[in-house]
């Protein structure tokens, strides 16, 4: 909240470019020529002189790009198509033309506009490139703006170079990475003796911003060899380990000159920091080198930039009210729930937030009922051979808590389908069972950094709406199709819209490349189905699968536009096969019998259970090293299950939250944990408030009275503040008559004096509103 007002009071001092008011400009003149060059804090806003590294990377930077300047111009000059969006061709010259003259060619205004340019979209050769930068052939051209999804990364990713110098100038720091990310960018760097960014630093990094952007400092872009790298930033020991572990030997990469600064870099850029119109530091933390708590402490300076001032002001307005809406807000504020330091990452929920949580899974559990779903149990805890079967031990075993039983290995369970898996296996079935769809509503830990616990958005401990369909692949359109309408149904209750991607084969992936293509196939063809019948496009998110399948990720929009993913549909070929899951065809009567002789005992085995399970996993055991089995096809009448997994909350807590800031706290009726609050007139009418109340409570509604000794005024200004859905008020009048005065929440017209019904009526509206789970408050 600090870091929100901090932010919200300096809107006024924003600017960093020429436009703002010459009578601004005199005032920050004189404060220069009153203070010096010192910062907030006392200290010189920048270091005098600079750092030596500074001086010596230039140097390398100066040297190479001379001779790179030299080679450029050697190249032959050649007449190339260069295509645009419209198909309009405008012929250029190679090694000359730049985006940027195209740009400025049909307008000044589509130059100013102008982020970055993408060549050759849809192309292996697809690729961001510089405004200012030479085309080298004959391509398709795209001028993209900030509004753009890339525009906006590369804008931020410029701010977060010019972040980066100001750092260097002001600190003498070795910088990390600074990389955009969804609001904004931040950077990371080690200050000298390992000191740590204050409050008061903020200020004089954005005076020094101020400075850099008037500059107007070119984005130079330039490729070095990994030789020539370790040279340039042999001071920074962060920069080397990344340029060892990530450039092969004898490869090169890029590196982006803006001003003193030089940073490896991939690019691309704005054209120059004069871009950066709008500059603010948000706030700043402490972080690990790489992420990995074993790494160095650093310091990481988060920010935000925009290229016009009414931009900055739009977002801070929306952080503001995105503060008012905070879920660890209002669940304090609504006694909904609570984290207690000595069990980290795991909720506390309060009776009125059990409410929210039961009402929750009510709702799935009837619409369970209606689809033909089969609720489930599984253990919480496994021993490791199950996650080794999965998968899971070699791709998530980090994030699993694990301990050990008399001297095995087990852990919690981060998720339900191994489980399910088991609970497949664990008698014959059929092809008539198809498809059988589990759910499971088990808890599940996952062992997330302390550093990322946030809310409950980011918790170790939670529970998920988690569904496993085992299903032939003949049913999977089908399966899939029925659980998008099972997303519009529960979605459609809350006032989300919701948008898919279909994420495909990871690197790293478990299985054949022929299975995923075939399971990426399905869900194309039902995410076209889906999109045929009106359900909206649909999007391509390459590379980003689960480990073992294909997945459709959906991302819900809230009040705020902001969009979160908590529905996922998984297609998975490769757990079934993992665990040898199979089900009898139609055509088993056809198949050849099984074998019914009797087995033979196998003799006893008298090794050690140690030697035994050397023996088994070829000595690898001992070193934690999974040996892969030998799956066993199935046997003749028999086929593989496909698996879907599947969730639409994703997980309760998280859900919550979102639900909660989504609705700012004003729960609709049917989700309320406070529904209806009674107030007497008077202390007379005491007995008829509790009568009230028990009629409600006796439909399983949540209504609860007031009968303090406060005044009638308070008390229904108390219900008001505390978001009752409704307020009934009633007097003697309302006694002998059998009746209530209503107020309701969301009409104004109601608030001085309601509307009066016979209690009977009230009691049947407030049902219907809560069974139809409608999002209007109103009976």
């Amino acid at each position: 909240m600090d870091a929100i007002k901090a932010v919200a009071e300096g809107v006024k001092d924003l600017a960093v470019s020429s436009d703002q008011k010459p009578q601004k400009e005199k005032k920050e003149k004189k404060e220069k020529k009153k203070k010096g060059a010192e910062g907030g804090d006392g200290r010189p806003t920048e270091l005098s002189p600079p750092p030596a590294f500074i001086d010596h990377r230039i140097q390398i930077f100066d040297k190479l790009k001379a001779k790179y300047d030299e080679i450029i111009a050697q190249k032959p000059r050649e007449k190339i198509d260069i295509t645009l969006e419209d198909g309009k061709i405008i012929i250029g010259e190679s090694w000359v033309t730049s985006p940027a003259d195209i740009a400025r060619g049909i307008s000044k205004s589509l130059f100013e506009r102008t982020v970055i340019a993408r060549i050759d979209k849809g192309t292996d050769n697809e690729t961001l490139w510089d405004l200012e930068r030479p085309l080298e052939k004959s391509c398709r051209l795209e001028l993209l703006p900030f509004e753009h999804p890339e525009g906006k990364k590369v804008f931020w990713h410029s701010s977060a170079h010019i972040l980066g110098e100001a750092s260097e100038r002001r600190f003498g720091c070795d910088l990390c990475i600074g990389p955009p990310i969804e609001d904004g960018f931040y950077y990371e760097m080690a200050l000298p003796e390992k000191a740590a960014v204050e409050q008061a630093d903020h200020k004089p990094l954005e005076d020094i911003v101020s400075r850099i952007v008037k500059e107007k400092q070119v984005f130079q872009r330039l490729t070095l060899s990994k030789d020539d790298l370790l040279e340039m930033f042999k001071s920074n020991p962060y920069k080397q380990h990344i340029i060892k572990d990530k450039i092969p030997d004898g490869t090169f990469t890029t590196v982006y000159r803006n001003g003193p600064l030089i940073d490896l870099c991939r690019g691309p850029h704005v054209p120059h920091t004069g871009r950066i119109k709008q500059f603010k530091i948000m706030k700043n933390s402490a972080s690990y080198f790489l992420g990995d708590a074993s790494n160095d402490s650093l310091q990481r300076i988060y920010g935000i930039s925009f290229p016009d001032k009414d931009q900055m002001q739009a977002h801070l307005k929306y952080l503001e009210e995105a503060a008012k809406r905070d879920h660890r807000k209002i669940g304090k504020e609504q006694e909904l729930f609570f984290f207690h330091e000595w069990s980290p990452g795991s909720c506390f929920f309060l009776p009125h937030g059990m409410i929210i949580y039961n009402t929750l899974m009510a709702f799935l559990r009837q619409e369970y009922w209606k689809r033909g779903y089969q609720e489930v149990g599984t253990p919480n805890m496994y021993n490791s051979e199950l996650w080794k079967i999965s998968g899971h031990w070699q791709h998530y075993h980090e994030d699993m808590f694990t301990f050990d039983v008399e001297k095995e290995k087990w852990a919690l369970k981060p998720m339900n389908c191994p489980g399910h898996c088991l609970m497949f296996k664990h008698r014959e079935r059929s092809y008539r069972e198809l498809p059988i769809r589990m759910a499971d509503f088990g808890i599940l830990h996952r062992n997330e950094a302390s550093g990322a616990l946030t809310g409950l958005t980011r918790v170790r401990r939670f529970q998920q709406d988690d569904t496993h369909i085992f299903c032939t692949e003949d049913q999977i359109t089908e399966e899939i199709s029925g659980l998008f309408d099972f997303l519009k149904e529960v979605y459609g209750k809350f006032g989300y819209t919701f948008k898919l991607k279909l994420s495909t084969r990871p690197d790293g992936f478990l299985g054949d490349i022929a299975t995923w293509d075939k399971a990426e196939s399905k869900l194309t063809e039902a995410l076209d189905q889906f999109t045929a019948e009106g359900g909206g496009a649909w999007e391509l998110n390459p590379g980003d699968g689960a480990f073992y399948g294909p997945k459709i990720d959906i991302t819900i929009c809230d009040a705020l536009k902001r969009e979160f993913q908590c529905a996922t549909i998984q297609l998975d070929f490769q757990l079934p096969n993992q665990f040898e899951l199979e089900y009898m065809t139609n055509e088993v009567a056809a198949a050849k019998p099984k074998d019914d002789k009797p087995k033979e005992e196998k003799p006893k085995d008298d090794q050690p259970k140690e030697k035994k399970e050397e023996k088994k996993l070829g000595g690898e055991a001992a070193l934690g090293k999974v040996v892969p089995k030998k799956i066993e096809p199935p046997q003749q009448g028999y086929a593989r299950p496909v698996m879907i997994h599947r969730a639409i909350y994703g997980s309760f807590e998280r859900f919550i939250a979102i639900a909660t800031e989504h609705f700012a706290g004003r729960w609709p009726f049917w989700i309320s944990p406070r529904q209806v609050l009674i107030v007497p007139v008077m202390p007379a009418v005491n007995d008829y408030v509790k009568e009230v109340q028990a009629q409600l409570r006796a439909q399983n509604l949540h209504a609860d009275i007031d009968i303090s000794g406060n005044t009638m005024q308070k008390k229904i200004r108390t219900g008001q503040l505390q978001l009752y859905n409704f307020i009934f008020v009633v007097g003697a009048e309302e006694q002998s008559s059998k009746t209530v005065n209503i107020r309701n929440r969301d009409d104004q017209a109601t608030q001085q004096r309601g509307e009066i019904i016979p209690l009977d009526e009230a009691l049947k509206k407030l049902v219907l509103l809560r069974d139809e789970r409608r999002l209007e408050n109103k009976i």
